[in-house]
């Protein structure tokens, strides 16, 4: 009897990572007809079942409207289910929610924790968004110390490098420098 119950077991999962893998099929059109309405219906079905992955992505469907109408609260929701099962994605992205108060209440607080909870699970952006943070309160030396862990990613290094070009070019196109100006019209 334990037998058959782990192979249900064993065959749910795969039905569930199958209907994940089949959503990002339509989602991005790889091989098929891009539909994100069947995309959001295979998330929905195998995040019914609990997977974690597709948990996340049916919240990032109802946060960007992707095959769905926007509901920020249900992807807070989702989000949260997500990242309460240690998915550093799903805890970055719970945290910006915090942080903007989409979906729930505007919380600096609970922003942080789940930014740290993510930059704990090796989460790139998590470290990148806490670096920022420091460098909002002029606490230079913490956010450095965010960065530098961020920087193995060369995605998060082009980021910051790009950010800091824009902000350069930027003052410089208020002095009048077509140079820069120039500059900031690519950036943009």
């Amino acid at each position: 009897m334990a037998a058959e119950s782990e192979c249900n077991l064993e065959e749910q999962n795969i039905y569930e990572m199958l209907q994940y893998s089949l959503g990002i099929y339509y989602q991005y059109g790889k091989c098929v007809k891009k539909d994100e309405t069947k995309a959001f219906g295979c998330y929905k079905r195998s995040a019914e079942k609990k997977y974690v992955m597709t948990q996340f992505q049916l919240g990032y469907c109802y946060e960007y409207g992707i095959g769905t109408e926007i509901n920020e609260s249900k992807a807070f929701e989702l989000y949260k289910m997500a990242a309460e099962k240690e998915y550093c994605v799903a805890q970055n992205n719970l945290a910006l929610l915090y942080e903007n108060g989409k979906g729930t209440e505007k919380d600096l607080e609970k922003a942080i924790y789940w930014f740290n909870k993510a930059a704990e699970n090796r989460n790139v952006e998590a470290l990148y968004n806490l670096g920022i943070y420091y460098e909002s309160l002029q606490k230079d030396e913490k956010a450095f110390e965010y960065y530098k862990k961020a920087i193995g990613n060369q995605r998060v290094v082009d980021k910051i490098i790009i950010k800091k070009a824009f902000e350069l070019y930027k003052e410089e196109a208020e002095d009048r420098d077509s140079d820069a100006k120039f500059k900031l019209g690519y950036c943009y």
